[in-house]
């Protein structure tokens, strides 16, 4: 057999430095061909499909499932010598080989390595192995009148000594029978425990001579009445791995908490028009194939407001010189969702040149595609400004922590029937709540109040969109 290839881990996004093995997708003995995928990965952004670099025939997973492992460290071993290169695959699991080639021990597939049949038996080692042996004695038994009974005579052959029987708590007390054969207990007593249905049989006395008293009888008609704990299904803590998505979300939230100061403004929209508006574009040829909802028109009177205020849609950096203010002449809006590996903000990139159909489509695609795992690193950086939909929850407002390197994310809240003054009148009007949080070193109060206004202002009139635009 031709000496093993190995294929490392690549770094399959700007800046990765690590990945979890989520599943392979080949065997030790699979034959496998060039491009074709054998592995996915599940880096700090997306779950990536790597495909072979090289042909020939897998020898060995070098890593296991579930497993967190460094760019550039090798995951898998393929030998290219062709259809007689079909190795033996190892005997350890991936873990535990990789595990003894760091301790310096071989493994199977390594020269030095013992077989199993040669290998050295261990002595078994035993609890109370090599007891001197000698005579044992009974300890006398106690008859039911408390005289002790004589002891079996002592073995003549010596035997082993036998293990000490585990100390037993000693039998609960029952009440005295009374003369008549019932358990002892004062009348005032039998007829509480008659009253409160209680078996005195069942009740173990606490009284002098082991009779009854009411404490006892209330005590049994407790222990009765109690229900049953219910039973454990399960245990009662989960340890969950933090890694991926939930490692990168956790490091990234909590660098912008802590380096961006944040301000949230709050604003009550009525938005009924914006509610008409999505009606009516649903009956629109244009948007026959595509999912339209009131975030489209949120997304869209975000990219107003930005074009209106540029400033909003920048970035702090330090640099060698100094620090600066990058405002960015285009707009990559991140939309976050919520999937099962976690929050993760897919990008509509150059959102600003799409129009309203292309905006939905793109929409779309990413949601879907983030709710599949899908979502490529690039689909998933390089974003500017950011919209999280906690209306989709059922919750009216929040305060969204900055996605870091942008200054600002707006929050929309759930759309929902209020009594709101329209045209001088008391109506129910459909009402939502907006949240923006910015970087108080990029966007001041009257800056950020600005964006706030324009995109409520669109929201309760979408018109202005076109005035706007």
């Amino acid at each position: 057999m031709s000496q093993p290839r190995l294929f490392k881990l690549p770094d399959v996004g700007e800046g990765l430095t690590e990945a979890e093995i989520v599943k392979w997708h080949v065997q030790p003995g699979d034959t496998v061909e060039v491009n074709q995928t054998i592995v996915e990965i599940e880096t700090a952004k997306a779950i990536v499909e790597l495909p072979c670099p090289f042909e020939g025939v897998v020898t060995e997973l070098m890593v296991t499932e579930g497993q967190t492992v460094d760019v550039g460290v090798p995951i898998i071993a393929v030998d290219p010598g062709g259809e007689g290169g079909v190795a033996t695959p190892v005997s350890e699991p991936p873990a535990q080989a990789a595990a003894l080639r760091e301790e310096g021990v071989p493994t199977v597939n390594e020269p030095g390595m013992v077989s199993p049949k040669e290998a050295p038996k261990r002595t078994p080692v035993l609890v109370g192995y090599g007891v001197k042996e000698g005579t044992t004695r009974r300890r006398p038994r106690r008859s039911a009148n408390g005289a002790a009974s004589p002891a079996p005579a002592a073995s003549a052959a010596p035997v082993a000594p036998a293990p000490a029987p585990a100390p037993q708590a000693p039998p609960a007390p029952r009440p005295s029978p009374s003369g008549n054969g019932l358990p002892l207990a004062k009348p005032p007593v039998r007829k509480m425990a008659k009253d409160l249905g209680v078996d005195l049989t069942s009740v173990t006395g606490s009284g002098p001579q082991g009779s009854i008293t009411r404490e006892d009888v209330l005590a049994a008609q407790a222990g009765a009445e109690a229900p049953a704990a219910p039973a454990q299904a399960g245990p009662r803590e989960e340890r969950i791995p933090v890694r991926g998505v939930r490692k990168a979300t956790a490091a990234a939230v909590s660098g912008s908490a802590f380096t961006a100061p944040h301000v949230t403004e709050f604003l009550q929209v009525d938005v009924t028009r914006t509610m008409e508006t999505v009606k009516r574009l649903r009956e629109l040829p244009e948007f026959a194939d595509v999912k339209v909802s009131p975030l489209l028109l949120v997304a869209r009177a975000l990219l107003t407001a930005v074009a209106r205020n540029p400033m909003v849609n920048s970035t702090w950096s330090d640099g060698p010189d100094g620090a600066e203010i990058v405002v960015k002449r285009y707009v990559n809006l991140g939309i976050a969702a919520a999937t099962e590996r976690g929050l993760i903000v897919p990008k509509v990139k150059d959102a600003h040149e799409l129009d309203l159909p292309g905006l939905a489509r793109s929409l779309n695609e990413l949601a879907a595609k983030a709710r599949a795992g899908k979502a490529s690193p690039a689909d998933l950086s390089d974003g500017t400004i950011t919209i999280t939909n906690v209306g989709v929850f059922g919750v009216d407002a929040g305060t969204p922590i900055i996605t870091p390197g942008e200054a600002a994310i707006l929050a929309f809240g759930q759309v929902r029937d209020m009594p709101w003054v329209h045209e001088g009148e008391l109506a129910i009007r459909k009402v939502t709540t907006l949240a923006l949080s910015f970087d108080h070193r990029i966007v001041d109060g009257e800056l950020g109040s600005r964006v706030l206004r324009d995109v409520g202002d669109m929201l309760e009139d979408p018109i202005r969109m076109l005035a706007w635009s």
